[in-house]
């Protein structure tokens, strides 16, 4: 009789290749993170194939090339910040969170519309459009 019994040989888990796996998936997250990073950099102006229809516009600020304002049919008197500030909460009247339509002139400096963004932020005016002509093709 052989009384010598042979265990079952218990499985081994070879982790070598479970980390070589990990190594790569670590390089390879790391390396579109990059390219994601140098993908945000890149500005490119949209083109408008239409216009949003802002029949739910509350406020609409137009702004000319030599950088004049007229909220909502009314020509801003004085430039100055405070002055648009005050024409933008006479415009808004009750209305805590309105639109804002900006229709600026496509030769209007980029000052006169940050200002404009700058003025509507600070009132608390975060729903801000951005009014374009319908693209001809």
């Amino acid at each position: 009789m052989n009384f010598n019994r042979r265990g079952k040989a218990r499985p081994e888990l070879n982790l070598i290749p479970m980390i070589d796996v990990l190594i790569v998936l670590l390089i390879f997250l790391v390396l579109t993170t990059t390219f994601s990073h140098e993908a945000a950099l890149h500005i490119h102006l949209p083109e408008s194939s239409g216009h949003a229809s802002d029949k739910d516009s509350n406020i609409e600020w137009a702004i000319d090339a030599e950088g004049r304002y007229e909220i909502n049919g009314h020509t801003v008197d004085n430039n100055n910040f405070e002055s648009i500030k005050r024409a933008l909460v006479n415009a808004a009247g009750q209305n805590k969170d309105p639109v804002v339509t900006i229709r600026a002139d496509k030769s209007t400096r980029y000052q006169f519309v940050i200002g404009a963004l700058d003025a509507a932020g600070q009132l608390g005016f975060v729903h801000v459009t951005f009014a374009t002509e319908a693209s001809v093709k």
